[in-house]
């Protein structure tokens, strides 16, 4: 779904446009490539290759500690160890956009090795009183602290990202709600390209989120024929109307 592209494009927009100190840890070499010059696509991003796959999370805390980067940037986040890298890491003040493998926010939710990217799940005994007035179990399934990733982006396919707020996402998904979630399409408009931005109820299947596909009312909206949306969707200045950055200037980010 393009996610070396990106990553590559975050790298270099950073580094040469937004002029932060960017360092890569590539443990695959697929973002950097694996010659002795970095690929061109990172623009003037540092590279930090990993000698083997098991000692990435150290690679990243070395990349902090010696480099003194603002950013950094790390493919195919997949342990417990580089989990606790990444906390590390945004505890000391630092950028932080990395990828891990998920179908859904659910997955990494489930997945013991990477819950500590969205806070940590663990088990809570209410009270008899607090259970009534929740109207749940006296167990529940409670996020343990602030997520490493503010910001969390699925990519459904090259055109089709689907953004959360992690904590309030991650929040609604542990009480059995249906969170609300930005849903960005990219659409083509006389030869332009344009994104388009919705606030639709979370789901994985278009259909379960009611009415037509998220193309055709796209291409309603920008054709001046309205689709119940709120105006002027589409990205400007940099910024969503509602009140994210676009993914040019935002924080930090996960994918999946």
């Amino acid at each position: 779904v393009g996610k070396t592209t990106v990553i590559r494009e975050i790298a270099r927009v950073l580094a040469d446009e937004c002029g932060k100190r960017v360092v890569v840890v590539d443990t695959s070499n697929e973002i950097g490539g694996d010659g002795d010059i970095p690929h061109p696509a990172i623009g003037r991003a540092r590279r930090m290759q990993v000698p083997e796959p098991g000692m990435q999370h150290r690679v990243m805390i070395e990349a902090v500690e010696n480099h003194m980067p603002q950013v950094v940037i790390v493919d195919e986040i997949g342990t417990e160890a580089e989990a606790l890298a990444c906390r590390t890491i945004a505890e000391r003040g630092v950028m932080l956009v990395g990828t891990a493998h998920g179908r859904l926010l659910e997955n990494v939710v489930k997945n013991p090795s990477l819950s500590d990217l969205i806070g940590g799940v663990h088990t809570v005994t209410l009270s008899d009183e607090e259970a009534r007035n929740r109207g749940t179990q006296k167990s529940v399934l409670e996020r343990k602290g602030p997520a490493t990733f503010p910001c969390l982006i699925e990519m459904r396919d090259r055109t089709h990202w689907v953004e959360h707020d992690v904590e309030m996402s991650v929040d609604f998904i542990l009480q059995g709600r249906v969170p609300t979630a930005n849903d960005r399409r990219r659409v083509m408009r006389d030869g332009t390209a344009e994104v388009v931005i919705r606030a639709v109820p979370y789901s994985e299947d278009e259909e379960e989120r009611g009415g037509d596909s998220m193309d055709k009312v796209a291409e309603s909206l920008l054709s001046g024929a309205g689709s119940g949306w709120e105006d002027d969707l589409t990205r400007r200045g940099g910024r969503d109307n509602v009140g994210l950055p676009s993914m040019a200037s935002s924080s930090s980010s996960s994918s999946s």
